[in-house]
């Protein structure tokens, strides 16, 4: 039997109502180019091979898990174990061909670094389903104006569609975790809604206005624009971060991005 270690962030999803639940929410079909991320003891694993004919490719860290994987589904000629850290990971080559469907019960420690390691592939991903902790997936689909509306969820929104789907309660898992826990399902737009003219410069723009959240952008972009130029397109630069919708931020790393050229 294998133990759930805590330095991977290990809880193992072992209620089969979820379980059909979520694999409903992504209705895998045959032909599909899925990838499983931190497979664990395969609970999610086998109902996605029975979904696809048996072809699945899974990232897994765990080394202890790999060979209990493998002897789990040898009788499936086409699932693969990738034996890697998902941070680190190339998931362009899984991508060569097909757009890939990314699924995983994520490690909390891990979910918001690795969000943004995934967008390096926004364009060859087709969408994600992910089992985070609950507050992480409500950053990710947070509103304008919303306590839990932030770096993550704008950065996030600019590339891909949010949808929260349901939560998932602690007793689903073993061992329990004292969080609640939550599906979300993020699908990079095949055409961005507004268009930054350079990406780092949003990143940057957007970290440094939600450095201090209770400070305007008037002082929390001070040394990056002005308050005259902020309010030169249409924003006023005496609200909170978290009143700027994503096409604002935009609009401001643009009109910085002029400015420096």
């Amino acid at each position: 039997m294998h133990k759930a270690r805590k330095r991977f962030g290990q809880n193992f999803l072992q209620d089969q109502s979820v379980i059909s639940r979520i694999v409903s929410a992504i209705n895998p079909k045959p032909g599909q180019n899925l990838v499983e991320i931190g497979p664990g003891q395969g609970a999610i694993t086998e109902l996605l091979l029975n979904k696809t004919n048996g072809v699945l490719n899974v990232v897994e860290l765990d080394r202890d898990l790999i060979p209990i994987l493998n002897t789990k589904f040898f009788n499936h000629a086409g699932f693969t174990v990738h034996e890697h850290d998902a941070l680190k990971f190339d998931f362009g080559v899984l991508a060569q061909d097909q757009k890939i469907r990314l699924i995983g019960n994520l490690p909390y420690n891990i979910s918001t670094p690795l969000m943004f390691h995934l967008l390096q592939w926004s364009h060859q991903i087709q969408d994600m389903h992910f089992m985070l902790q609950k507050e992480v997936v409500d950053r990710l689909c947070a509103e304008p104006g919303t306590s839990a509306y932030g770096r993550l969820g704008v950065m996030i929104q600019y590339q891909c569609k949010a949808e929260y789907l349901f939560t998932v309660k602690p007793g689903a898992f073993h061992p329990i975790p004292k969080v609640d826990s939550a599906i979300v399902r993020l699908t990079p737009y095949s055409e961005l809604p507004c268009v930054a003219d350079d990406i780092e410069q949003l990143a940057n723009l957007v970290r440094t206005a939600f450095a201090q959240r209770r400070k305007t952008i008037r002082n929390n972009l001070k040394g990056v624009l002005t308050a005259e130029q902020i309010e030169s397109i249409d924003i006023d630069p005496g609200i909170r971060p978290e009143k700027l919708s994503v096409e604002q931020f935009v609009k401001l790393s643009n009109l910085k991005t002029r400015l420096g050229e």
